[in-house]
């Protein structure tokens, strides 16, 4: 496949990803080619999909234990919250956090657990986006179709000109450069033209090339047999086939592209109902989700519009193997043991923390010392209050090296050095 990396993205982190994904598409198109005789770029699109949630299912199932979990802990979660609510010494803040990180470890999940999941998955979607907006450049049987044409176009004097003007036309996105002078990467910049050309493109490029009319016949019509979708080129955009369809009177085709972005608006918020929200209803992030899950589908439902058709069946097929999932997830997640689930995890920190050298007893007694201590504070004198801080600092020097007392002693006196 050395002879289209030219035309691929060339990213140093998602080039790579985008490259191994080709790779399984170019295989997975090669299969249906050779052992069904079926050569579709939309129907290769759905098995990928399909296969990419399988493999990406074990983050997926990650994720939903921690919504679940995410769940129960927020009674508790907020009563931590609210018996610290108006205490903002240095004291009841370190036991809030040390409380805090008792209860994550108790429930067995991480702050940031979800984020995690998420950053890992973020660069394969992207990956993929590239994938399926420029598949000659990673199927290498979709780019050979174009081989004879393209050679006759570069032996005509002046296509240069010609495609530039094409591209800039029919605003096909593609950051082509004509100068150079290398033949390779022309030729696939040519090639990149025609596989996202619309319908009515292929007329323009026959009155330009007037001498090339039977091949470009032939080329559209192999194009027209892998690349179409229910009547629809998928490399045009449904706002193009709209605008096409309702010249040429061709309205069951108007249908079909106002259904694509419909489908991937339905497709996601039945993904979204699916779905298992953390927080309770007076969490901030639970409200700011759900507002997020109001308009992303709606604006993904404009955006997919004017994005290749090809790129709104990978959403629509996405959402619905995510839906399929969820389904059978919730049903599990039902059956499913929770508190069973807590007391393994709970066991685990407490090997954690032994192995760190911090036992049970003594966290508890830091988090009662430091709420205790706080309580008391507000209603002893200036000589109690006084001798009650210097034992609290003489006690953060004597601390486990890996305790939270310790690390606010570290804190303190990193304040007391800049403060001179």
């Amino acid at each position: 496949m050395t002879d289209i990396v030219l035309t691929q993205y060339s990213g140093k982190i998602l080039g790579p990803i985008a490259r191994f994904l080709g790779w399984i598409m170019n295989g997975i198109y090669t299969v249906f080619s050779n052992a069904f005789g079926i050569e579709n770029i939309a129907l290769s699109i759905i098995v990928f999909t399909i296969l990419i949630y399988l493999c990406l299912f074990p983050l997926t199932y990650k994720q939903q234990k921690f919504s679940k979990l995410s769940q129960k802990m927020q009674p508790e979660m907020q009563a931590i919250q609210k018996k610290y609510a108006n205490k903002k010494d240095q004291a009841s803040m370190m036991a809030m956090q040390e409380e805090t990180q008792q209860l994550y470890e108790k429930y067995g999940i991480s702050p940031t657990g979800s984020c995690l999941q998420a950053f890992i998955q973020m660069p394969i979607w992207f990956a993929l986006y590239r994938v399926f907006v420029n598949v000659p450049a990673y199927v290498s049987s979709v780019k050979g179709v174009f081989a004879d044409l393209t050679n006759g176009i570069m032996n005509t004097s002046g296509y240069k000109d010609v495609m530039t003007k094409l591209t800039q036309t029919y605003n096909l996105g593609i950051p082509t450069d004509f100068t150079v002078k290398d033949k390779s990467a022309l030729y696939n910049y040519v090639v990149d033209v025609l596989y996202k050309l619309p319908t009515e493109g292929w007329e323009t490029l026959k009155d330009k090339f007037s001498g090339l009319e039977n091949l470009i016949d032939t080329t559209h019509e192999s194009v027209s047999e892998f690349n179409y979708f229910i009547g629809m080129n998928i490399s045009d955009t449904p706002i193009a086939i709209i605008k096409s369809s309702f010249t040429e009177h061709t309205y069951l085709i108007v249908i079909a592209a106002i259904l694509i972005p419909v489908l991937s608006y339905a497709t996601q918020i039945l993904n979204l109902k699916l779905m298992p929200q953390a927080g309770g209803d007076n969490d901030q992030m639970a409200k700011q989700m759900n507002m997020m899950n109001k308009t992303m589908p709606l604006f993904m439902m404009i955006m997919c519009f004017f994005t290749p058709v090809g790129l709104g069946i990978y959403w629509i097929a996405g959402a619905l193997c995510r839906s399929v999932q969820q389904f059978f997830l919730n049903k599990h997640m039902e059956k499913i043991n929770l508190d069973d689930i807590i007391e393994k995890n709970q066991e685990k920190a407490k090997k954690k923390r032994e192995k760190m050298g911090i036992a049970d007893r003594q966290i508890v007694n830091n988090a009662r010392m430091s709420t205790k201590s706080n309580t008391n504070l507000s209603s002893a004198t200036k000589e109690e209050k006084e001798e009650k801080l210097r034992k609290a600092v003489e006690y953060t020097k004597n601390a486990n090296p890996n305790s939270m007392a310790a690390k606010a002693n570290m804190v303190r006196e990193f304040n007391e050095r800049n403060n001179k």
